[in-house]
C-alpha cells in the first residue's frame, strides 16, 4: 500500500455515468479520480445499448422496408449476419476501451484502473491487477457510479447450465437456432426481436400477464402481437422451475412450474437488475452491502454530506441517458457545495434538481413496433392522486404514417392533467415512434398548456401530426 492521494472528488465506476460526473466537477474547476475495474465506457458501451441496438437496427429496418411499396419484394431474405455482427462489434470498439479512456483523459480526470472500495468518509482503496493497493482519499466527495448486474434466479440446475444474461446476448458471436427468452421486460423483448429477426426459433416466457408492465397496457399487447406475427412463441403467465444442461454443453432444457419441458440451444434470463454494491465497501460508512443506495434530488446519499450515489445505483430511472442527467446536476452540485455557493434545491426545476427523475422520464423500447413514453402511464398517473383524463389516437390516421408504411399500425395516448391542463405523460406504439418522444419530453418536462401546444403546429404530411390529433380529440 502506497502513500494515499488526495483529489478534490473520487468516482467509482467509469461508464457514461462516472464519466458525466468526472467531466463535471472538473469543469467546475475541482480535481477527480475515476476508479473502473472493467472497460471505461460501462455497461452502456459494450453490452447493452450501443451493441443491442446496433444488433436491432438492421432487424427493424428490414421489418419497415418490407412495409414499403417498390421496395418490400427486395428485402425477402436473411439478413448478412456476419455484416451483422461486425456492425455490432464496431460500436462496441471491438471490446477496447482505448477511446473512452483518451475522452476521460480529455477532461482532466486521473484513471485508475482495479477495484475500488470505500475505506471509510471520503477514503477509497484501489486494487489493482497484481494485488497492489492505491489509496485516494476526497476532499469534498465520493460519486458511487457503480451501476448494476444482471440478476440471474437461484434455480436448480441453472449455474451448471451456463445461461445468457444481457451481457452473453448482446455480444455472441453466433445465432442460436433455438432461444428461451425468460423475462417480459425491455432486455427480454429486445433480444426476442433482435434473435427472431435473425432466425432463431424463439420462445419467450412471461411470468406476468403482459409485456413490458410499466408502460400502458395496449404497448405490450402490440408487441405481443407483433412477436408473434414474427415467428416467436410468447408464453404468459409461466415460471422456469429448474434448468438441465448435461456438462455445460448441448441443448438446453426449461423446466416449466407445471412439468413442461421446452428444449433450445441457449436460455437468456432477462429478469432484472441489482445494484452492484455487493463489494464496494458500504459497510465501512454504515451502509448495507449490495443495497440501492437512497438519495435526494440532488443525489447526495441520505444522511451523508459527501457521499453521492448517481445512475442505476439508486434505483430512481434505470436508463443511461438519465443517469447522464443525474452526472450532470450532481457534478453541478459537488463544484457548488465545494466553492460554497448557493444551490438552487427550492426551486423544482432548478440547476441541482433531478426533477425529471419523478415526472418526465422518457424511454425507448427498441422493438417492431417501437415503444415510446415519457411521463406518467394513465395507473400511474390515477395512483399520484391526480384528476386527468386518456386522450387515445390510433397514429395510422395520420396521414403521415399511411406514408412512411404500408399497413401501418399504431397507438398514442397522453394523459391531461384536467386541473392544470398540462401532460402528465404521453405514450406511442408504432414504427418509427422514437424520433417523436422528445417532443413529448419538452411538453411533459416543460409543463407546456394544451392552450399552447395548439400553436406547436406539426409539419404536413409527418407521423408528427397525430399530436393534432391528440388535441383535437381532447377538445371534442
Amino acid at each position: 500500500m502506497t502513500e494515499a492521494i488526495e483529489y478534490d472528488v473520487v468516482v467509482l465506476g467509469a461508464g457514461p455515468v462516472g464519466e458525466n460526473v468526472a467531466e463535471r466537477v472538473r469543469a467546475a474547476g475541482l480535481s477527480a479520480a475515476v476508479v473502473e475495474s472493467e472497460l471505461v465506457g460501462g455497461e452502456c458501451s459494450y453490452w447493452a445499448c450501443m451493441p443491442s441496438k446496433a444488433l436491432l437496427r438492421p432487424v427493424i429496418a428490414r421489418a419497415e422496408a418490407r412495409r414499403v411499396p417498390g421496395l418490400s419484394r427486395y428485402v425477402q431474405g436473411p439478413l448478412d449476419m456476419p455484416a451483422v455482427f461486425a456492425h455490432r462489434d464496431e460500436y462496441t470498439s471491438h471490446w477496447n476501451d482505448d477511446g473512452q479512456v483518451a475522452w476521460l483523459d480529455g477532461t482532466g480526470a486521473v484513471l485508475y484502473r482495479g477495484r475500488g472500495r470505500l475505506d471509510g468518509k471520503k477514503r477509497v482503496t484501489v486494487t489493482d491487477s497484481e494485488g497492489a493497493v492505491q489509496v485516494l482519499t476526497a476532499r469534498h466527495a465520493v460519486a458511487v457510479c457503480t451501476g448494476t448486474t444482471a440478476i440471474v434466479p437461484d434455480l436448480p440446475g441453472l449455474a451448471d447450465a451456463k445461461p445468457w444474461t444481457s451481457r452473453q446476448a448482446t455480444s455472441s458471436p453466433k445465432v442460436p437456432d433455438r432461444l428461451v427468452v425468460v423475462g417480459g421486460g425491455v432486455v427480454g423483448v429486445e433480444m426476442a426481436t433482435a434473435y427472431c429477426g435473425f432466425g432463431s426459433a424463439v420462445t419467450l416466457l412471461v411470468r406476468g400477464d403482459g409485456l413490458l408492465p410499466r408502460m400502458e397496457p395496449f404497448v405490450g399487447e402490440r408487441i405481443t402481437d407483433s412477436l408473434k406475427e414474427a415467428g416467436a412463441s410468447v408464453r404468459m403467465g409461466v415460471s422456469v422451475a429448474s434448468v438441465e444442461r448435461d456438462g455445460g454443453t448441448g441443448p438446453v432444457t426449461a423446466v416449466l412450474d407445471n412439468g413442461e419441458r421446452i428444449e433450445a440451444d441457449e436460455i437468456l434470463f432477462a429478469t432484472g437488475r441489482a445494484p452492484h454494491t455487493q463489494d464496494i465497501g458500504l459497510d465501512t460508512v454504515g451502509l448495507k452491502a449490495g443495497s440501492w443506495l437512497t438519495v435526494d434530488d440532488s443525489c447526495l446519499v441520505t444522511g451523508s454530506d459527501w457521499l453521492y450515489a448517481v445512475g442505476d445505483v439508486n434505483h430512481r430511472a434505470l436508463l443511461t441517458h438519465q443517469g447522464k442527467y443525474q452526472a450532470r446536476i450532481a457534478g453541478a452540485v459537488i463544484g457548488a457545495r465545494a466553492q460554497r455557493v448557493p444551490l438552487l434545491e427550492t426551486d423544482r426545476w432548478g440547476a441541482h434538481t433531478a426533477t425529471a427523475d419523478h415526472a418526465a422520464v422518457p424511454q425507448v423500447v427498441f422493438t417492431d413496433p417501437e415503444a415510446a413514453s415519457v411521463g406518467l402511464t394513465l395507473k400511474e398517473a390515477e395512483a399520484a392522486g391526480h384528476r386527468v383524463r386518456a386522450v387515445d389516437y390510433a397514429i395510422e390516421n395520420v396521414a403521415g404514417a399511411s406514408l412512411y408504411a404500408e399497413g401501418y399500425q399504431g397507438h398514442a395516448r397522453m394523459i391531461v392533467d384536467l386541473d392544470s391542463e398540462i401532460l402528465r405523460g404521453v405514450t406511442f406504439v408504432g414504427p418509427g415512434v422514437g424520433e417523436l418522444l422528445h417532443s413529448a419530453t419538452v411538453a411533459v418536462a416543460g409543463e407546456v398548456p394544451i392552450n399552447r401546444l395548439w400553436h406547436a403546429v406539426p409539419s404536413y404530411p409527418t407521423i408528427s401530426e397525430v399530436w393534432l390529433r391528440l388535441l383535437e380529440t381532447y377538445r371534442g
